[in-house]
């Protein structure tokens, strides 16, 4: 058989070919498009009159934002090598703090001014009790050493703690109705929900791709010895990098509580495995160093596809947790085998250079 007999059947199937190409050489980020828009279509296929609609489509911009802010702070915390498992607890006690301080106030304004002015209040309250929860976060990573998934998931207790205290575990509710615009209102036939996570997700990217600072995160998450040798304050970076995390968890509080209309102790309790597993998806190496808000953005759109479908297909709660477990323990295992394998294949010639045949010299340089 010639050579052209035995070339011929690798050559007769130019599609497949093309698409081996776009899975194996693509870029994370392309892989993982393809991923979301393969689990759109097979969604829509298998339930297209409830998935493929306008109702359902409103209906899960109003759910992203939630847990896709959540992610964020996850992922955040991750280019660092950290964690961040106390979100869940900071996103109850910031939203439940907002609305203690709405529910006593509201009533000594009068006209909408106050009321706004009184909302506006609520929401500060929030946003800095987010931020000295991250705070007490980074101090107990960078300055007490304690490892940052023991660290948060000791304060994430305290916070709930906290939060059942203040609401005697239930659900407390009393705050202005125009709260509610928040996370139920639309702008230009948006949820407003859903501009406040792109407003956040595109200053977090540009933080981290256009600062100084971002570029130390990356530096400190890929090889934090490194780092500090090159005079950047590892602790500093983690002070405010966990600072941020409960910035983005309090305005994740702050939405749940506006959509329910109240604020309890245990809100949004499945949202800390499902954020893990986003970041993870998206493509964040929980050893530091590699991670995307592009990504974020994708996998939330995904799971955001699976977990309506299985709604529609009345999968249980148990069936579900049992999938998102499964689902982060293989993504975790290809993700790391993918890392490992980048440095080698960065580390291969590149081209067809060959080395010379034994007896001959490699060829010279020098000009002759």
């Amino acid at each position: 058989m010639d050579d052209t007999a035995r070339q011929a059947p690798a050559s007769g199937t130019p599609a497949a070919q093309r698409l081996l190409g776009l899975v194996g050489d693509a870029s994370p980020l392309t892989r993982l498009a393809v991923i979301t828009v393969l689990i759109f279509v097979v969604m829509s296929l298998l339930r297209p009159d409830p998935f493929f609609t306008m109702g359902n489509f409103s209906s899960m911009a109003f759910q992203i934002p939630e847990f896709a802010l959540l992610s964020l702070a996850i992922m955040v915390a991750m280019l660092t090598g950290g964690i961040d498992l106390s979100i869940v607890g900071v996103a109850n006690l910031s939203s439940i703090l907002a609305v203690l301080v709405m529910r006593h106030l509201a009533p000594e304004v009068a006209g909408e001014a106050g009321t706004i002015g009184v909302i506006a209040l609520g929401i500060a309250v929030a946003l800095l009790c987010g931020g000295l929860c991250g705070l007490l976060n980074g101090l107990c990573v960078s300055y007490l050493n304690i490892p940052p998934i023991l660290a948060t998931l000791g304060t994430g207790l305290i916070f709930t703690g906290i939060a059942t205290v203040l609401t005697g575990g239930a659900a407390m509710m009393g705050f202005p109705a125009e709260y509610s615009v928040i996370g139920n209102g639309t702008l230009l036939y948006v949820p407003i929900p859903m501009w406040i996570f792109a407003g956040l997700a595109a200053l977090v990217a540009l933080i981290l791709s256009r600062t100084a600072f971002g570029l130390k995160v990356y530096m400190m998450g890929t090889n934090p010895l490194a780092s500090r040798f090159a005079g950047i304050s590892n602790a500093g970076i983690n002070l405010r990098i966990y600072t941020i995390c409960g910035t983005l968890a309090a305005v994740a509080g702050l939405i749940i509580a506006s959509r329910a209309n109240s604020a309890k102790a245990d809100y949004g309790e499945a949202y800390l495995l499902l954020s893990v597993l986003v970041a993870v998806l998206g493509g964040t190496n929980p050893y530091g160093g590699v991670g995307r808000v592009g990504g974020i953005v994708l996998a939330v759109l995904s799971m955001q596809f699976l977990s309506s479908g299985f709604n529609m297909m009345q999968v249980s709660n148990f069936a579900k947790e049992f999938i998102w477990g499964t689902l982060l323990l293989v993504v975790m295992v290809v993700n790391l085998l993918h890392f490992r394998s980048a440095p080698a294949a960065a580390a291969r010639p590149q081209g067809n250079s060959q080395p010379p045949p034994q007896g001959q010299p490699a060829p010279s340089l020098e000009k002759t």
